[in-house]
């Protein structure tokens, strides 16, 4: 009989469980959204405070949430994504019990990225979060959408919060690394600065801040310091500026960006600023990399960066040169990062 009660007990909680995680989904044509809190848009009384937050993927920082939401008014948090689940809301909810809402959309094609709810639940929102997933499929959908639209009214008009971890990151500079062949490592892009995986784009979202940059992320973990040269020399090479940066983020890491272009940092890793110091010496396919004097700011926790001048406190800075694809640092100990 104990047994038996026990059973129906743990039939009842998952029910329930069932039953809450479905309670608010809305599935349409290209699109399945789930919504947590008062589903209608929200009024906030408090004036939005934009900012940005750049993520580098692994485990995400509560701090960089909440730093969001504080400056979303007690709004509505948006989660937008290609693939995955739900799991932002309950989680975000809790770090944010001031939101109104917090929604998750999972956008599967160009319909649904054109939707007239997507559109109005991108403009509606008082926050906005781009999940990690594949940022190929990110600019395959989601360019010439109502959802470029909408995250870009946000950025540049509504002034709300923005931010993005791992592909989410990769889609908010200028630049962007799609991955969409594969993922290229550090040691395939100094041999082969050419290699078929590396593909990039630009301009699927205008943010000031990411002006002239490409943003990389899992940046230690996955050692993505090669490949993050390879890409700038790629993009003086492409014409498409003469002196691109580039930020790498460690995982479990972000960056609180304020308009101004100052930066600090929550998280438990550091951020890596680097700055092209104009075409490489040589750059050809199917032969090694050769590029000098590229310079980096390495900031740790503590420590601060303002987009806007390109300097850094509480860090160190040090010069990367590429020789036939062989990186070395001018850093103590020779260490590139």
């Amino acid at each position: 009989m104990l047994t038996t009660l026990r059973s129906l007990t743990l039939m009842l909680v998952v029910l329930c469980a069932l039953s809450t995680s479905v309670f608010g989904a809305k599935s349409k044509t290209g699109f399945t959204s789930f919504v947590v809190g008062n589903p209608a848009d929200a009024q906030p009384a408090q004036t939005l405070s934009p900012g940005l937050v750049l993520m580098g993927g692994g485990t995400d920082v509560d701090a960089a949430f909440q730093w969001m939401c504080q400056r979303a008014g007690g709004g509505d948090f948006l989660v937008i994504r290609t693939t995955g689940t739900d799991a932002y809301n309950p989680y975000i909810q809790e770090l944010c019990p001031q939101m109104d809402s917090v929604e998750t959309i999972i956008i599967t094609s160009v319909t649904g990225a054109n939707s007239a709810y997507v559109s109005t639940q991108i403009q509606n929102a008082e926050s906005l979060w781009i999940a990690g997933g594949d940022q190929s499929t990110y600019v395959e959908l989601w360019r010439g959408t109502a959802v470029q639209t909408g995250v870009n009214f946000l950025l540049n008009s509504k002034q709300a919060p923005v931010g993005g971890t791992s592909a989410g990151l990769a889609v908010l500079s200028q630049f962007i690394y799609t991955g969409a062949l594969g993922s290229v490592t550090s040691s395939q892009a100094l041999a082969n600065p050419f290699h078929r995986y590396v593909t990039l784009d630009r301009d699927l979202f205008q943010s000031a801040l990411g002006l002239d940059k490409l943003y990389d992320s899992h940046f230690v973990t996955r050692d993505r310091m090669g490949r993050s040269l390879v890409f700038l020399a790629r993009i003086v090479n492409n014409g498409w500026a003469a002196q691109p940066r580039g930020i790498g983020i460690d995982e479990r890491t972000a960056l609180l960006v304020l308009p101004s272009g100052a930066a600090t940092m929550v998280g438990t890793g550091a951020a890596y600023f680097l700055h092209a110091p104009g075409p490489a010496q040589v750059l050809a396919d199917r032969t090694p990399m050769t590029y000098l004097n590229i310079g980096v700011y390495k900031v740790p926790q503590g420590g601060t960066f303002n987009f806007s001048t390109w300097t850094g406190t509480g860090g160190v800075a040090y010069t990367l040169n590429v020789n036939n694809g062989s990186v070395t640092s001018t850093q103590a100990g020779g260490d590139i990062y």
